[in-house]
């Protein structure tokens, strides 16, 4: 069966209003991995939709290959994935194969032999969230040398330790780098300027959870200016408590907003908030 997508929408919902199924046969075609958009398999409810895509559903596939995080967003020109925390973007010396660059690429080979793969922009390894990638050079190029100007959004969400003096503040820092790696608040005035927003969502005895949104894209950024506030990251010992040791950095990518060149128009991506940063929140 094929489907020519007529408007924007989200798949489940799209499939629901299009087609005379019950909605909980819809999910399961998707849990079982039978509903493919532009030839990719998805399981997602929420898979963003575009006029021009085309969804099949194929009940004999249910065995094809896919990745082990979630695919945000895919087309024949990018893919936009929701990146774990503890998984490096890309290779370092130390590291070659477990990176989210490797593993898409094994992703997308295994359905074209052909297909290549590039990163747009990085996460920390201890972040987790939206990160692009493109299928060919020229949108990488193309994304790359404008994302200044295409992203109007990049928004996280962190939970911190303790709660901030102010609600909401704007933080602007110049930032730099020693030989270890390390980013710090330069105060001599060199480095390089770092503006990070955040507002307070939600505090209990011990966190608060925050709102965080960008303006510059910094290594470290969000991690280094909330532990200069006083209320690091939880987990984050690198740059709050050295023993604060937790399963992961309570850091995520959870918004951006782009403008993408192939439809000429405005995509945002969304994820929902890690279930660990709730639990974490609540029970404190």
């Amino acid at each position: 069966m094929k489907i020519v997508v007529k408007k924007d929408s989200t798949l489940l919902d799209y499939l629901y209003e299009n087609l005379d199924i019950p909605k909980k046969r819809i999910k399961q075609y998707l849990t079982h991995g039978a509903i493919f958009v532009n030839n990719n398999r998805t399981t997602k409810y929420d898979y963003k939709l575009i006029p021009g895509m085309t969804i099949n559903i194929d009940t004999d596939n249910k065995n094809k290959k896919v990745l082990p995080f979630d695919i945000l967003f895919e087309d024949e020109h990018i893919i936009v994935v929701n990146k774990p925390s503890g998984l490096l973007t890309i290779a370092t010396a130390k590291e070659k194969d477990k990176t989210l660059y490797h593993i898409v690429r094994e992703y997308l080979v295994s359905k074209n032999k052909y297909a290549k793969v590039f990163i747009v922009h990085r996460l920390d390894k201890d972040t987790s969230g939206i990160v692009v990638l493109a299928k060919d050079l020229k949108t990488k190029n193309q994304l790359q040398e404008n994302w200044n100007e295409y992203v109007s959004l990049r928004e996280y969400v962190a939970v911190v330790n303790g709660c901030p003096k102010k609600e909401e503040d704007k933080i602007v820092q110049n930032l730099s780098e020693t030989k270890t790696n390390l980013v710090y608040v330069d105060r001599k005035g060199s480095g390089k300027e770092a503006i990070t927003n955040y507002k307070v969502i939600k505090s209990s005895n011990k966190y608060s959870m925050l709102e965080v949104k960008i303006e510059t894209g910094r290594k470290n950024q969000i991690r280094v200016a909330l532990a200069t506030i006083r209320t690091p990251i939880v987990g984050d010992i690198k740059y709050g408590d050295k023993k604060d040791k937790q399963s992961r950095l309570y850091l995520h990518a959870n918004r951006l907003k782009m403008y993408y060149p192939v439809i000429k128009k405005d995509i945002l991506f969304e994820t929902s908030v890690p279930v660990e940063f709730k639990k974490l929140i609540n029970k404190n």
